[in-house]
């Protein structure tokens, strides 16, 4: 007769995201001793970290922090992204645990980057020591994939779900001026639907403008247009790349008549810095 009940199965998949079958036999070698059952499906899953290596790891989440800089003057952001192979583990909260404690971490060390942040010593062990342990409990493969920071007087930081059922997906974090500050929660969920890719067009590298205007004078070519209206056709479309690719140039969301650097002229406001993290993106 088994020694367990289906609460003890019910709450078993839970912490781990383990199959049901899994979950079953570990309880059953266990003889009902939920710690013990849990404990063999950890031992599992370290023996199997090398195999899920190969495999994809595009789900998961986006956690974000917003802290006092050291001088106290001004605001710090970290964001980070951790993978999951399935939405199943992504929504398990031992793996949102896990990425509250990859956040925490990267505060904690000042990583700019995933290797650096899994390679950090934190909490006795490295980052990457407690991802696997993680990732040997629920059985897939977990990638902290990356890290970025901005400071500036004021943060701002946008979560959003693209599922109700899931943690957060897409992260934004925003550097402003205090001015700014009175905008900057509008300009974050801007980016989080129009993803830009700079904030001026100063930050465009001069080879993608060139290449952006070879294009579209190649294709003003082939549609004919008239040799002496070339140059004003090429900048006219070198400005329409300009609004879907820089912060400052697009239409804002809220009010499409009005450029995102417009909106931020008028509260005398300023912005510095900003990122956007799509989980899988």
């Amino acid at each position: 007769m088994a020694n367990y009940s289906l609460q003890d199965i019910k709450d078993l998949r839970e912490k781990t995201g383990a199959g049901m079958l899994d979950v079953k036999k570990a309880l059953e070698e266990a003889e009902g001793d939920a710690d013990k059952a849990l404990e063999i499906i950890r031992v599992k899953g370290l023996k199997g970290v090398g195999k899920r290596e190969g495999r994809s790891a595009s789900d998961g989440l986006v956690a974000a922090h917003v802290g006092p800089t050291a001088d106290g003057e001004g605001q710090t952001g970290v964001l980070v992204e951790v993978n999951s192979e399935t939405d199943f583990v992504a929504k398990n909260q031992s793996f949102i645990s896990l990425a509250e404690r990859v956040l925490a971490a990267a505060v904690a060390t000042g990583a700019r980057d995933a290797d650096a942040l899994t390679s950090a010593e934190y909490e006795g062990t490295t980052v990457q020591g407690f991802v696997d342990e993680t990732a040997a409990t629920l059985g897939e493969r977990i990638v902290v994939r990356r890290v970025a920071r901005v400071a500036g007087e004021h943060v701002e930081v946008y979560l959003h779900k693209v599922n109700k059922d899931l943690p957060p997906q897409v992260g934004v974090l925003v550097a402003t001026d205090a001015a700014g500050a009175a905008v900057a929660r509008d300009i974050a969920t801007h980016i989080a639907a129009y993803s830009p890719q700079y904030v001026t067009r100063d930050e465009v590298p001069a080879e993608t403008v060139e290449n952006e205007r070879k294009i579209a004078e190649e294709t003003a070519r082939n549609e004919g247009k008239p040799e002496g209206a070339l140059a004003k056709i090429v900048e006219g479309r070198l400005n329409g790349f300009f609004k879907e690719a820089v912060l400052l140039d697009q239409p804002f969301a809220k009010d499409p008549k009005k450029s995102v650097g417009q909106v931020l002229a008028e509260v005398g406001g300023s912005l510095s810095a900003f990122v956007r993290f799509r989980v899988g993106a």
